[in-house]
């Protein structure tokens, strides 16, 4: 029945419900799961894990490529399938599990977790589950559509399930390139010198005596939520293309720009449509994640090409693209994620990178997880390895929240995901301060004049002139420091 998507034939025989697979599991194994910013992950084991949770609780040690879709995580926490996390999610009630302490969660650079598996620092994966458009004749799983930590998971697990997912189209096959950097002391450098480079093969290599079950699917990826482009992303947007243009007016770049990478939510991917009304053209991605504006610029002749870890779409968007594949095949590689976030790779590349702030404070350091400086969002995902190894790190955020009660720019950020020394650019939809080549009491006067909301602007230059007769290379009136985080804490607002 299969045969076209399992083909190789005494693997058919182990076809089996996600509730016959579940019971392969044991309580407090560790798990990798496919799955990257709401695609190409599995969507029956997480449901058959949680029916089989409700009478033996597991406490798993899960881990991702990133954030999982269907409601995949909200739904574990709930009935404790998982005691630890790591090393991205998005999902609220996830979110108040770890935020009650109910769930730990470990945030890290998502090209740390292939590395800290590799080396023994975390524990071997027990099972590992992996949505697939096919299992080839050799035994190669080919991804849907995310690579994300996947190849990992597989090349270290004891045994591996395989969510066979028919609503991916085999013409899915063919857009992978999977490459995995050998273990140390023997590694050599990674052969990739552009964007559009393919170094690997088309499938997850493995050992089909370890694929203990196949389930087979029939589901789409959860559509991505991001909010369209509006007054304040579209203003945010035009600062960055003038910044870009000014790059390329000084010599510093061609018109080509150098290879775009952008972090998932709502702002960064307005940013990038914003550049479909700018004058460049043939541009080049080298991201963890591709979203609605990166396929518009592929539409509109602005990308060349694009390289990235998972395709996370929203509803019409996906649609249109799976009915259109071969359109993007010779233009679109998925790539596992330690290579789409590797730092040798980011600054070979030269990668201008564009994340989003929750906050950022007057001397340039930015909080990307933490409300509050207590409270995790989400995780800091790919943002740091781009920030800290590529040519340009651009951070965005609108300059208030909370309908105007707090204020994104601080005296000083709660909690530091991003030093000063890592952050190039900051923007709001007010203006852009490039930090590039200043020191402290230079960036401070730049940032509150151009970024601040302007209803913040007066108390963060009184905060500011007080803390000058202080003295210090990095002055500060170090018992108001986070007043503001307080206040809001307090009263609700940060307003003085």
């Amino acid at each position: 029945m299969y045969a076209h998507r399992i083909r190789r034939p005494e693997l058919v025989e182990r076809v089996m419900s996600a509730a016959a697979a579940a019971r392969l599991f044991a309580p407090a194994m560790t798990v990798g799961m496919s799955g990257f910013t709401r695609a190409g992950d599995a969507k029956a084991l997480p449901r058959a894990l949680v029916e089989r949770s409700r009478s033996e609780p597991l406490g798993l040690t899960l881990i991702t490529g990133a954030s999982l879709g269907n409601d995949s995580d909200g739904l574990m926490a709930n009935t404790g399938v998982v005691a630890r996390r790591l090393p991205f999610q998005a999902d609220a009630t996830l979110r108040r599990k770890i935020n009650a302490g109910e769930v730990l969660f470990i945030d890290q650079h998502l090209s740390e977790t292939a590395e800290q598996l590799r080396s023994g620092a975390l524990p071997a994966i027990d099972i590992a589950v992996i949505e697939a458009v096919a299992i080839r004749a050799d035994g190669g799983i080919v991804p849907t559509m995310a690579v994300g930590n996947s190849a990992s998971f597989v090349q270290g697990a004891k045994q591996v399930i395989v969510e066979l997912n028919l609503a991916a189209p085999l013409a899915l096959e063919g857009l992978h390139d999977i490459y995995l950097p050998r273990p140390r002391p023997d590694r050599t450098p990674i052969p990739l010198t552009a964007p559009g480079e393919r170094i690997g093969t088309t499938a997850i290599q493995v050992d089909p005596a370890r694929i203990a079950a196949i389930v087979i699917t029939d589901s789409p990826d959860s559509p991505s939520n991001v909010l369209p482009p509006d007054g304040e992303t579209d203003a945010i947007a035009r600062h960055v293309i003038a910044f870009l243009e000014g790059e390329v007016a000084a010599g510093r770049m061609t018109p080509r720009l150098l290879p775009l990478q952008a972090g998932i939510g709502s702002i960064a991917n307005a940013v990038l449509h914003g550049l479909a009304q700018s004058s460049f053209r043939d541009l080049t991605m080298y991201s963890e994640v591709l979203q609605d504006s990166a396929i518009a610029l592929l539409d509109g002749g602005q990308l060349a090409l694009a390289s990235a870890s998972s395709i996370t779409l929203s509803a019409p968007v996906h649609e249109a693209f799976l009915a259109n594949l071969e359109r993007y095949r010779d233009r679109i590689v998925l790539r596992p994620q330690e290579i789409s976030n590797h730092p040798e790779l980011v600054r070979r590349l030269g990668i201008i990178g564009l994340n989003t702030a929750l906050e950022f404070d007057i001397y340039g350091n930015v909080n990307s997880t933490h409300v509050g400086g207590t409270h995790m969002m989400n995780g800091i995902g790919g943002s740091g390895d781009f920030a800290r190894n590529g040519e340009l790190a651009i951070f965005v955020s609108k300059s208030a929240a909370k309908n105007g009660a707090i204020s994104s720019v601080v005296p000083m950020v709660a909690h530091v995901d991003h030093t000063e020394h890592d952050v190039d650019v900051l923007v709001t939809e007010w203006g852009l301060a490039d930090l590039r080549g200043l020191a402290p009491r230079e960036r401070a006067p730049l940032i509150i004049e151009r970024c601040a909301h302007p209803v913040f602007r007066a108390a963060l230059r009184d905060y500011y002139e007080r803390a000058l007769l202080r003295g210090g290379q990095t002055p500060h009136v170090l018992e108001e420091a986070l007043a503001w985080h307080e206040r809001y804490r307090q009263a609700g607002s940060m307003r003085p």
